[in-house]
């Protein structure tokens, strides 16, 4: 069989064990007293201060939604109210397009009521007028008949015997 010696370089003395275990556990107490208590305070610091960091972003993340909630409520109140306004001008520019047509439509007539009463007057001045000129006119040559024929009596008895006959009584 194949028998196994143990080197005793390799095999550890009962003082080295002794002392390398005291001091392990000086190493420990002193670990724990200076060094780990403040690194497991910085973790658990870290760890609160990420679970903060945390809590803040889903606040600013229901916030932002919020907002973003009321920005298209904006939007869309916005909206609205520019339609409503082009509505409005586009009606304000409807009714005075129609009135100016109304009132241009009213002038015309009125412009051209007078055109025709200043038409009818020149009409009825050039009328009188002319009426006047032949009256004027026939005067005159009815003054020049009848002196051309009071000039002889017999004459002028036959012209009006002439005009008595011509003239029938209703």
């Amino acid at each position: 069989m194949f028998i196994l010696e143990i080197n005793p370089l390799v095999l550890p003395d009962i003082g080295l064990v002794f002392w390398n275990t005291i001091a392990f556990l000086i190493l420990l107490v002193v670990l724990g007293k200076f060094a780990w208590k403040p690194m497991l305070k910085a973790i658990a610091d870290r760890e609160s201060g990420i679970e903060e960091a945390l809590l803040r972003a889903d606040k600013m993340k229901a916030e932002i939604a919020a907002m973003q909630n009321e920005n298209e409520a904006l939007l869309a109140k916005a909206r609205e109210e520019r339609a409503t306004l082009i509505k409005e001008a586009k009606e304000a520019s409807d009714k005075m397009v129609a009135d100016a047509k109304e009132k241009a439509k009213s002038e015309y007539d009125r412009i051209l009521a007078d055109a025709q009463l200043a038409i009818t007057q020149q009409k009825n001045a050039a009328i009188t007028e002319v009426k006047n000129q032949v009256g004027t006119l026939v005067i005159e040559v009815a003054e020049k008949v009848l002196r051309k024929e009071l000039s002889n009596k017999a004459d002028q008895e036959s012209y009006i015997k002439q005009l008595a006959d011509g003239v029938k009584l209703n």
